[in-house]
C-alpha cells in the first residue's frame, strides 16, 4: 500500500474509535471489554498512549535503516498476554485511567490527541521522503510501516471496545484491510486461512480473542499451533 493509503487507513481507524466512544456516558465507559480487567475507559487510555507514541515517533527521525517492518514489528508481541511485563502494563493502565475525575475525560483527551497524530502522519507521508525512518520502542521503522502497526492495533482494539456495545459501529474497511494484511504476514507460509472466516473472525482468532474450534484446527492442520499469531 502506498504511504498515502496507510495514512488514510490510520485516519479511518482512529475516527472509528472516536465514533465508538464520543457519545458514551460515564456509565457506558465503564462497560467491560475483551481485554481482561479493562473497562472501555481503560482500553481507550491504552489506545490513547499509542496515539501519543505516534506523535513522538513521527518527530523522532532515525539515523540508521529500518530494522523492522509492519509485520516483523509484531514478532516481539506474538503469543503474549501473560508475561510479567504485560501484567504490569495492564495494571498501570487501569490505575492511570482511574486517575481521571471522570471516564469522559479520557474521551476528551483522545479526541484531542488522535486527530493530531493523524495530521502528523499526513505531514510525514506528504513530506520530502514519505519512506523516511523513525524510532519507536527502541526500533527503527519506515513511516508507512509505523502507520500500519498503529492501524492494526487500533482495529483489533476497536473490536475489543465494542464487545458490550452492540450498537457501536464497526471499524472501517480500509483500516481492517491493513490489519488483515498484517495478520496474513504473520501466518506461516504453508498455512491457508479457513474459507469460513470473515475478516472479523480472522482477526479475533488470530489475536487469541476467541479460541479456535475443532473444525478450525482441522482446517489449519499443523498451522493451528501458530495461533495466536499476535498477542
Amino acid at each position: 500500500m502506498k504511504p498515502t493509503g496507510q495514512h488514510i487507513a490510520l485516519a479511518q481507524a482512529y475516527d472509528g474509535i472516536t465514533r465508538v466512544v464520543a457519545d458514551l456516558d460515564d456509565a457506558d465507559l465503564q462497560r467491560p471489554t475483551r481485554c481482561r480487567g479493562w473497562l472501555v475507559a481503560d482500553l481507550l487510555f491504552h489506545i490513547l498512549c499509542d496515539a501519543q507514541r505516534a506523535l513522538v515517533a513521527l518527530a523522532s527521525p532515525a539515523d540508521r535503516p529500518a530494522d523492522v517492518d509492519d509485520v516483523s514489528y509484531w514478532r516481539a508481541f506474538t503469543r503474549g498476554g501473560g508475561d510479567e511485563a504485560s501484567v504490569r502494563h495492564a495494571w498501570w493502565v487501569r490505575r492511570s485511567a482511574a486517575a481521571f475525575d471522570r471516564p469522559s475525560e479520557v474521551v476528551r483527551l483522545w479526541c484531542d490527541t488522535a486527530p493530531a497524530a493523524v495530521r502528523a502522519a499526513g505531514a510525514a507521508v506528504h513530506g520530502a521522503d514519505p519512506h523516511a525512518c523513525v524510532t519507536t520502542q527502541g526500533q527503527v521503522i519506515a513511516v508507512p510501516d509505523l502507520l500500519a502497526t498503529l492501524t492494526t492495533e487500533a482495529v483489533v482494539h476497536h473490536l475489543d471496545l465494542v464487545v458490550d456495545l452492540p450498537d457501536a459501529p464497526p471499524p472501517g474497511a480500509a483500516a481492517v484491510s491493513v490489519a488483515v494484511t498484517t495478520v496474513d504476514g504473520l501466518l506461516s507460509d504453508d498455512a491457508v486461512r479457513p474459507t469460513g472466516w470473515d475478516d472479523r473472525e480472522y482477526l479475533l482468532k488470530a489475536t487469541g480473542r476467541i479460541p479456535l474450534t475443532d473444525r478450525d484446527r482441522r482446517d489449519l492442520g499443523e498451522s493451528a499451533g501458530w495461533f495466536p499469531l499476535l498477542g
